[in-house]
Order: C-alpha cells, then structure tokens, then sequence
C-alpha cells in the first residue's frame, strides 16, 4: 500500500475508540496496514455485518478489548498497560434521533466518556499525542448558507448535538487547564486537537437512522426506498477522507506539538454538499438499481435542514483536502455493497483504501 504518511505510523502503538464501530474500524484497517500496533477499546459492534465483523480486524489487532469508556478506572488501566502514544477517540453515541429516547445515555457517551480518555491520557505518560473526534453537528447549527469555521460558537438543538458541543467545551478546557500548549514540555507532553466531520458514509455501516444503511437494506429486500428528509443537505464524504485528515494531523501534531493542538474540520468540497434525495439518487444509479419514495413526516422530530462546513483552515494549514467527488465517493460506497457477501472484506477495504488513495 502507497502510504502518504512517510512511514509514520510504522512501529507506532495506536490506541483507536470505538473501533468496532463504522469509522473506527476502517481507521484500524488503515493503521494496521501501515504497520501500527493497534489497541481497540470498544464496546461490541452494532450488528454481525459491520466491518468490523465482517473484516476480522479485531483478529489482527495488538489488542481487541470491550469496555465502556465511561468506566475511568478501566480506562486508566488499559492505557496503563498499553501505553499508547497515538489516541484517537472515536467512541461515541451517534444517532441524532436515537438522542430523542435516550438523552441521558447519550450525554454520559458522548460528554461524559469523552473526559474519562482525557483522564486516561492524562494519566500516561506514553501518550503524546490525542485527536479527539466529535461531529460537525457540534456547532450552534443556524441554518445558514455558509460553512462553519472552527472558531464559531457551539450548540445543538437535539441532545445528540448538543452533547457534542459540550464535548467540544470540555476538550478545550482541558487542552486549556492541562494540556496547555504553553507548558508543553514543562507541565506535560501532550498535544490534544478536536476533529468534526461531516456526514461521513461507506462500507460496512449498518447503523439505524443513516440514509445509506437504510438504502442498501431495502435495496437488498428489493423494497421502494423511504427518504424521510429529501430536502435536507449535508456535507456528505467517504469515510477514508476525514481519517486521511486524522491521520494527516496526528502525524502533524507529533512533529509539532504546540502548532496544531486546536479544533479542526475535515468536510467535503462545496460541490459536494447535496441533498438526501440527491444522494440516494446517486447510490441507486451506481448500485444499479432501486426506487425512491418521498416519505416526508411533517410531524418527525427536529432534524437540521441545512449544515456545512468551511474546511479552509485544514487545506490551508495541514495541506489536506478532499480527494473525491461525489460521484467518486457514491461509486466507492455502491463497490463495498455490492461486493461484501461474495468477497473478503479485509481485502475490499484494503483495495478501497488504495483506490482512494490514488484519486
């Protein structure tokens, strides 16, 4: 594989959270082949189709653990015994309308758990580096026609993003109180940044309430597929390009420890910002077949219609960008659906991985 990192993760012990999950389990495909030492701390993955399962990365990995991340004792001593240097964070509640039922669970997920890593890396001396990934629904959303930057207020209307803006608060507390950049090397060792993507889409996601998991799951039933929100517009990217961008300033972060210690975005190109309806349109064309049905509920929960991102500070300052179209994406997104049951899956993630790669 052509690795754009210039070998650095090679050798180097990488502890992912939520690596059973969607984007955590392609991050831990993408590290173990570059040649990390992966530590997954996780709890158990959604269903028996996820990638994680289905790509047998657990099996590949330094270690594969199950814990919640909320539980702070555990999570000292796993990191205790690991002693990792890389931490990405990825563990989380992510379901906006599964937020509407279960609000306290969410915010001790997603708030809560947040600061128990904190705490852990806080407490390990090996750590050097954290990427703390929360969501660009982090964001006080007003609907507006321009993408959020990084330095603007946040908020959230449902508990999920609401939760995740107050995690956005706590990660800079803490980056402020004790991983101050200005004692780095004095107080402490660490540089600690905070990652938002957009909506991210891929092989391998099964989990409720996603427009490609409910696609793929009636096209695969041969049912008419319900758009419950066609008007909504998201900034939508394949999973591999927010990673590329993690991995990007990781990598930045352990050469310069005090210059990159900040919130960043990691969006698709305006271009690529579309509709519900426009996406599900694009997966069936390259799928090759289905219907869609407009399935509007005008009394559905408080959902945002409108949300971007402006990621000029990460092309600007880490020399990242996107690497895709839509149309490059949605072909990427069909390939895996369509070739998952036939296939190895370790193998069609690895092949993905270089085809983006070389976009």
């Amino acid at each position: 594989m052509i690795d754009i990192f210039d070998n650095f993760y090679c050798g180097k012990r990488v502890l992912v959270t939520g690596h059973t999950g969607f984007k955590g389990s392609w991050l831990s495909i993408w590290l173990h082949e570059l040649g990390a030492e992966v530590v997954g701390v996780s709890q158990d993955p959604f269903t028996n189709r996820d990638n994680y399962v289905l790509s047998g990365i657990g099996n590949k990995m330094m270690a594969d653990l199950r814990s919640d991340i909320c539980d702070g004792q555990k999570m000292k001593e796993i990191f205790q015994k690991y002693q990792p240097e890389i931490v990405f964070h990825l563990a989380a509640q992510p379901l906006v309308r599964y937020s509407y039922e279960q609000p306290v669970e969410t915010y001790e997920a997603n708030v809560m758990g947040t600061i128990h890593v904190m705490e852990a890396i806080r407490a390990t001396s090996s750590v050097k580096v954290g990427v703390m990934i929360t969501t660009d629904k982090c964001y006080d959303n007003k609907e507006q026609m321009r993408g959020y930057k990084e330095d603007d207020p946040f908020g959230g209307y449902d508990p999920y993003s609401s939760s995740k803006g107050a995690c956005e608060i706590a990660i800079q507390s803490w980056r402020r109180s004790f991983f101050n950049p200005e004692d780095y090397g004095k107080k402490h060792h660490v540089s600690l940044a905070s990652v938002r993507a957009g909506n991210v889409i891929g092989g391998g996601d099964w989990a409720l309430d996603r427009i490609i998991p409910d696609c793929i799951k009636a096209l695969e039933q041969d049912k008419v597929i319900d758009i419950r929100s066609p008007k909504a517009i998201r900034p939508w990217e394949h999973v591999l390009e927010p990673l590329s961008g993690y991995m990007l300033l990781a990598k930045k972060q352990w050469e310069h420890p005090t210059e990159f210690c900040e919130g960043w975005n990691f969006g698709p190109e305006s271009e690529s910002v579309s509709t519900v309806w426009e996406v599900a349109t694009e997966l069936i064309k390259n799928y090759g077949k289905g219907e869609l049905k407009d399935s509007s509920d005008p009394n559905a929960v408080h959902e945002a219609k409108l949300l971007m991102l402006d990621i000029t500070k990460a092309k600007t300052k880490l020399g990242w960008k996107p690497r895709m179209n839509m149309q490059q994406c949605m072909d990427l997104v069909a390939d895996w659906y369509k070739r998952y049951q036939k296939e190895d899956v370790y193998q069609l993630c690895v092949e993905e991985i270089e085809k983006f790669i070389n976009y």
